[in-house]
């Protein structure tokens, strides 16, 4: 019963924290406008609450939240039963289809992971002191392709998944227009193996965003060789961000010159 508590807790966190500022909202559509157009389809990996889910609808896109946790799957579908735009999978994504096992923060379920390597690099960090993960969950666990050939190419895919964003990009095998992923400063080693991962397949250029700031860090788009020097000079108390990849790097360009 306690824990039961604890991820309710940890639910409405979330929920005042990434839908009660409006501020936030508006340069969050600001950012994603450069790479959605109304009718659009968007992959959110890592849902969470779904603030993502609510910015892509704002810009008139066609959504598939993708979120494991129970809970969560229960409060996206409780805000958006009733857009019929919206597609929940409740589900986890890797390198192969079957079941997973996944590490729940109920106090903090955006921390949620499948990575026990994400886990041992969090403790005694600095900024990860208080996080505990203290239940499981055997969750279904497929791939980006399997999603692609149920719902259709996304246009832009945002993944957010705590430390197993390469093993997500490890079940693609074609390039995607535009993405984000998240990095974290205490794994910047798996931020370095999913762009290697990315240029494999398609030439992407790159930009990032710290924190949640919203707001591009770079004047210019980086080739992969640049994003990777930009995330290894960062302090540790950096603690996270998103790296944006596209095929086309005029739309890095814009999404800097009109979001400045």
């Amino acid at each position: 019963m306690r824990e039961a508590f604890r991820t309710l807790g940890g639910v409405l966190r979330s929920l005042r924290i990434y839908y009660g500022n409006r501020a936030r909202r508006g340069v969050m559509d600001t950012l994603y406008r450069r790479f959605l157009w109304p009718g659009d389809l968007a992959f959110d990996v890592g849902a969470h609450v779904g603030d993502r889910v609510a910015s892509f609808r704002r810009l008139g896109a066609r959504v598939v939240a993708v979120e494991p946790q129970p809970a969560l799957v229960l409060t996206l579908r409780l805000l958006y039963a009733l857009d019929r735009k919206v597609v929940i999978e409740p589900v986890a994504l890797g390198r192969e289809s079957g079941t997973i096992e996944l590490k729940l923060n109920p106090a903090n379920p955006t921390v949620a992971t499948a990575s026990k390597e994400f886990i041992a690099a969090a403790k005694g960090a600095v900024g990860w002191e208080d996080q505990q993960w203290t239940k499981t969950a055997i969750v279904p666990l497929t791939t980006l392709d399997a999603l692609i050939e149920r719902h259709g190419l996304p246009r832009f895919v945002k993944i957010d998944v705590e430390g197993f964003e390469d093993e997500v990009l490890a079940g693609l095998t074609r390039p995607l227009p535009a993405l984000s992923f998240e990095f974290t400063t205490i794994q910047r080693e798996v931020a370095y193996a999913a762009i290697e991962r990315l240029v494999r397949g398609a030439p992407y250029a790159f930009n990032a965003v710290l924190g949640e700031s919203q707001e591009f860090a770079h004047a210019e788009p980086l080739d992969s060789q640049g994003i990777s020097r930009w995330i290894e000079s960062l302090p540790p108390e950096a603690n996270s961000g998103d790296i944006y990849a596209c095929i086309d790097p005029v739309l890095l360009k814009l999404a800097v010159a009109k979001s400045a």
